[in-house]
């Protein structure tokens, strides 16, 4: 009788299962009818290089190898490329196209897999949400990085590059006037703690330890996220593909480590949103030393009685911009989020110790480049340089103009299309059948790829020079049809998810590149051929060919610079 008992749970349980399998067989059945009627299919395009990666491993080989133009040189500016089990993505290098996609950010979003990744370290942060909630939270965060907010954290960027110009000083000096310096961690370091003071006042001390085995807490809750990558297993890869499973996976040990570090974050984060109110309510300025950091700006913002109650963030909102600033300014913990879906957005801010990275090798690679930079950023008698001092140095706004255009760290940006949409092109296209069409349809769910690193060295947008660095190019007015936010190119991209950070990032870099060239002098301790790109999620780095598995390497020879 008790066996019997159990037949009605079994049938309903029976049920429910072929309920779900016919369920997921007929979502299945649709994507596969969408995509193969889908008329992205008839664009011209290389085929599949792999039968279950598509052309996902040439997109990035081809940034690697500084042939990103070449599928369009090849095909046109409208390119089919294939993904998973031969799926379609749209490729485009056409300006009419970008300024589409990127201004219809409500139509066009993040790929879902990157911001669950994202969103677990992270949380609800400007990094992760999408239309009004990022639209609110946006309209909150921008005014801390203004220029006047900016003026302010000169002061820290210019502090923290004399730390380093210093560290290196004294390697120089022990070493009998030379020193060989990996130059990519130690910007990394100098990123870290610039970010950390600048972002939440908080400071890391990094460059004052002289070790990477000292970290402080937070360091180390990140530190353990960027290691559980090693961990990411079936499972995890399970969970960002589909949201359903999330609650029905069994939790696993990268989940661990995450929520450990998350735990420590929270804690920290909000020892110091509270610290911020505190000094708020004591009345300090905004002008106040503990109040120029990013996060005591959002405070007073959200505090503002300018804004009305519904458009206040949540205090989850303002913590997760803590480590939102955090991943977004250092390179080490943006790989470790994003590692598992190179399908990712541009960082609110960009990535500037690789930045300052390839700008070092291009001064050491050209000297002539280097000292006419040198000759101007001594003539300014001051070591202490404001914001507005450093944007008066048009040589160095030349210089950092050029490597943000030929060494964009951010190489490609990717979008998701959340209904089906037409999109107008300035190039017309002709598919594989003969027809010209002067728009193209794409279907809800399909991803288009904007390679930016391709359109910055785009010979038909820059001339024939356009794979060189020539920082003289910016001494003329330069006019293109790219929709970036910033310059004339792409590196920050545009619309209303463009990086709202860029303004910090150029100051930063430029105020890196004064206190540095001013004082050493660089010289590549490899021969310049030697030098390749490194390729991150996506993020490229420089690294030594004769020496893979060294991993991001730019060897620099540094001595003090002496005036004669």
């Amino acid at each position: 009788m008790s066996s019997l008992s159990h037949i009605p749970s079994l049938s309903l349980a029976a049920s429910i299962a072929a309920t779900l399998g016919v369920y997921a067989l007929y979502t299945l059945l649709k994507v596969f009818y969408q995509e193969y009627t889908s008329p992205l299919r008839n664009v011209p395009g290389p085929k599949s290089d792999n039968w279950l990666h598509g052309n996902r491993e040439a997109v990035f080989k081809h940034m690697i190898d500084d042939q990103g133009g070449l599928w369009t040189e090849r095909y046109g500016r409208t390119v089919r490329i294939n993904t998973f089990f031969g799926f379609s993505q749209l490729y485009t290098t056409d300006s009419k196209a970008m300024q589409h996609i990127l201004s219809n950010n409500y139509l066009y979003q993040r790929p879902p897999e990157g911001r669950y990744f994202l969103g677990r370290v992270v949380g609800p942060g400007v990094l992760v949400v999408e239309e009004d909630v990022h639209k609110k939270q946006r309209k909150i965060l921008n005014p801390a990085f203004g220029p006047t907010q900016l003026r302010a954290l000169t002061e820290i960027f210019v502090e923290k590059s004399r730390q380093l110009r210093d560290l290196w000083l004294a390697r120089a000096a022990s070493d009998g006037g030379v020193a060989r310096v990996n130059v990519v961690p130690e910007f990394s370091t100098a990123a870290l703690d610039i970010i950390g003071k600048a972002g939440f006042n908080y400071d890391f001390r990094s460059l004052g330890t002289g070790s990477e085995n000292i970290r402080d807490e937070l360091h180390e809750a990140f530190a353990k996220i960027a290691d559980s990558q090693a961990f990411t297993g079936f499972f995890d890869v399970l969970k960002a593909r589909f949201a359903f499973l999330r609650a029905i996976l069994p939790y696993t040990k990268v989940d661990k480590i995450i929520n450990n570090s998350q735990a420590t974050m929270r804690r920290i984060g909000l020892g110091l949103l509270n610290e911020s109110r505190r000094n708020i309510a004591e009345g300090k300025s905004a002008d106040h030393v503990a109040l120029r950091d990013l996060l005591s700006l959002l405070v007073r913002a959200n505090m503002s009685k300018d804004i009305s109650e519904s458009q206040r963030l949540s205090e989850e909102d303002v913590l997760a911009q803590v480590p939102t600033f955090l991943v977004a300014g250092h390179e080490t913990y943006a790989y470790s989020t994003f590692f598992m879906s190179s399908e990712i957005d541009s960082f609110t801010l960009l990535p500037i110790s690789t930045a300052a990275s390839w700008a070092l090798f291009e001064l050491a690679t050209n000297p002539k480049i280097q000292t006419r930079l040198r000759n101007e950023l001594l003539a300014v008698d001051n070591e202490n340089p404001s914001m507005d001092e450093l944007n008066a140095l048009p040589y160095l706004d030349c210089v950092v103009r050029e490597t943000l255009r030929a060494h964009a760290p951010v190489t490609l940006n990717f979008r998701v299309a959340t209904r089906d949409d037409v999109i107008p092109l300035e190039t017309p296209y002709t598919d594989r059948n003969g027809t010209v069409h002067e728009t193209l349809t794409i279907r809800k769910g399909q991803t288009t790829v904007l390679p930016i690193l391709a359109v910055n060295r785009d010979p038909a947008i820059w001339g024939p020079t356009a794979h060189q660095f020539i920082p003289e190019r910016w001494e003329s007015n330069v006019s293109t049809s790219i929709p970036g936010v910033w310059s004339q190119m792409l590196t920050f991209i545009g619309g209303p998810r463009a990086c709202i950070g860029f303004r910090f990032s150029i100051i930063e870099l430029k105020a890196l590149l004064f206190t540095l060239v001013r004082g050493l002098e660089f010289e590549l301790a490899v021969p310049a051929a030697d030098i390749a790109r490194r390729q991150m999620a996506i993020v490229q780095q420089p690294m030594v060919r004769s020496d893979p598995a060294g991993g991001a390497q730019l060897p620099i020879l540094i001595k003090s610079f002496i005036q004669s």
